[in-house]
């Protein structure tokens, strides 16, 4: 009893990662640019209530944090929606 050659092939092609390594490389990558962007975000708080602190409103906090983290995300997206590379027989 012989088994057909071309069932194996695709009971093997049904066993494979939805992810390559690639595509984790990717993730991390989107990941370093999320937690950069949350970090400077941090701060800019004042000590006392009564004081208006001006560092709230600075360049870092309004516009280059959002910039990274959305970044991070169309990263993150493009990392899940990336097909892996089909091997050629």
């Amino acid at each position: 009893m012989s088994s057909n050659p071309t069932t194996n092939k695709t009971v093997e092609e049904g066993k494979q990662f939805a992810f390559q390594k690639e595509n984790y490389v990717i993730l991390l990558i989107g990941l370093a640019f999320l937690a950069v962007g949350f970090l400077l975000m941090l701060g800019g708080g004042s000590d006392n209530p009564e004081e208006f602190s001006d560092a709230l409103f600075d360049f870092r906090r309004l516009t280059l944090a959002p910039i990274l983290i959305l970044t991070g995300y169309i990263i993150e997206i493009y990392a899940i929606m990336k097909r892996p590379k089909q091997k050629h027989d």
